[in-house]
Formats: C-alpha cells, structure tokens, sequence
C-alpha cells in the first residue's frame, strides 16, 4: 500500500510542478474561499488513478463530496489532499505538499507526504519504520521510546514551538508562553508536522481551523514513532472520518 501511494505521490508532485514552472495557476474560489489551482485538479486526477486500484474508496479534498452515511462504515481507506497549503504554492515559497493516508477503522496508520520543490519525500508506519528521501539518500527517523507528556516538555530547559505563519493569534501566543526559553519555528502545510517527525521541533499548537485531510498523512507517520496530535485536553488523539471532517483545535508533540 505504501508503495502504490508513494508513487501516486511522486507522479502527482512532477505535475504539481509542471503547473508552478509554467506560471499559469487558474486559481479558482471554492465555496469556503479557499483557492484552487490547476495543481490541485491534476494532482487529485494522478493520485485517484493509482490509489483506485488498490480497491479501497478515496476521501480526498478535491474529490466529489461523499456522504456520512456512504463513508461511516468503511474499514479501510484513503484520505488525500492532493495539495496540501495551495496558497503557499500560489506564493512560490516552496512549502506544500501532496499528502496520502492509509486509513484503517478511521485511524491513520501510513502516511506519505511528499514536498516537490524540496524534493523530500516523507513516508512510513509502525510496521514499515518512518523514512525521509532526498537525493542524498534515505535516512530513517528515529522512534522515541515512548510518548511524552506535555509536563515532560515543559521541564525542558529550551524547546522549539512550530507555529504556522498565518494563524498566530492570541490563544496560540498564550500558550507558547507556557514555555521555558521557547524557540520559534514556522513552516507551510504539513512540513510542519514533518518537523516533530525529524526531531527538528519539539511541539506544534494549532489553535485553528484545519481539515482531516491536512493531518491524516502527517498523524500517521507521526503515530508510528511514538508522537502524535492531540486535542486540546492533551489526552484525546484526533478523531477521523468523523460527519463533520472539520478538526478541532490540536497539539501535536
């Protein structure tokens, strides 16, 4: 499975920047005033025709809306975004991504994520291990031995909070100030995620809105070395696949 969807991954990502080289974006308005793109089609087009054949039903962001009804008793699944942060990709900063979950009893248990113009392709699950692959090579990301706990990072001397470019407002600031000596990291789309995975930071607050398909990749390569992404009362992890595909607010660590 991994396999297939790291595929449609990396196919989707050489049409993504097919797209960004050409200049020509065709951004569009949805209904919630969120953009799309050219990219965002194609890529949603490529990933569908690989993940179809592995007979499993494909929730992906830019696909037909399927009903609650039609998707509630799914065992296994695919949830997609085909491009994950469109309005950095409508800046050029580089920071998006493709995102693919192998999703089963509504828990993401195999990611991938793949960021084109980095060329850095994130990928794994508890029984595979978590790589990440660039031209260099691949290097395999290390488990912790255990989850942590949010009083065990706050012990920390100095540690490093992610926080999104776009949406620090006041209730993220506030918690960042639980802190001792924090450091301050900012990436677009799930990359940020991708920071936990490597060890780069040490904790991500989200504080607002996000969908399933913007987590579900990151959650389970994160869940598969012992971190993950959690409500606001520390304890729950996310929910998936639930009739509202809106998330709540999250700390991931």
């Amino acid at each position: 499975m991994l396999e297939v969807a790291k595929r449609a991954a990396l196919q989707a990502g050489e049409a993504i920047m097919e797209v960004y080289a050409s200049g020509d974006f065709g951004v569009d308005m949805k209904s919630d005033h969120s953009p799309l793109t050219h990219a965002d089609r194609a890529a949603h087009a490529i990933i569908v025709s690989h993940l179809e054949n592995t007979g499993l039903p494909v929730l992906s962001e830019e696909g037909r809306a399927i009903s609650y009804e039609e998707r509630k008793s799914w065992d296994c699944f695919w949830m997609v975004d085909p491009l994950d942060g469109t309005k950095e990709f409508i800046k050029r900063n580089g920071e998006f991504t493709v995102n693919i979950a192998l999703m089963q009893y509504n828990i993401p248990v195999a990611g991938v994520i793949y960021a084109p113009v980095l060329d850095a392709l994130y990928f794994g699950s508890k029984e595979t291990g978590v790589y990440k692959v660039k031209k260099e090579g691949a290097v395999q990301l290390s488990p912790r031995p255990e989850e942590m706990s949010i009083a065990e990072l706050q012990a920390k001397e100095q540690i490093t909070i992610v926080a999104s470019k776009s949406h620090l407002n006041e209730e993220t600031k506030a918690f960042i100030d639980l802190f001792q000596n924090p450091r301050l990291s900012s990436m677009g789309s799930s990359l940020k995620l991708m920071l936990l995975a490597e060890g780069v930071a040490d904790i991500y607050p989200r504080l607002a809105p996000t969908m399933e398909w913007d987590t579900a990749a990151g959650d389970g390569i994160l869940r598969s070395i012992n971190r993950s992404i959690y409500q606001t009362d520390l304890q729950s992890k996310l929910l998936y696949n639930k009739e509202n595909l809106l998330n709540p607010s999250f700390i991931a660590f």
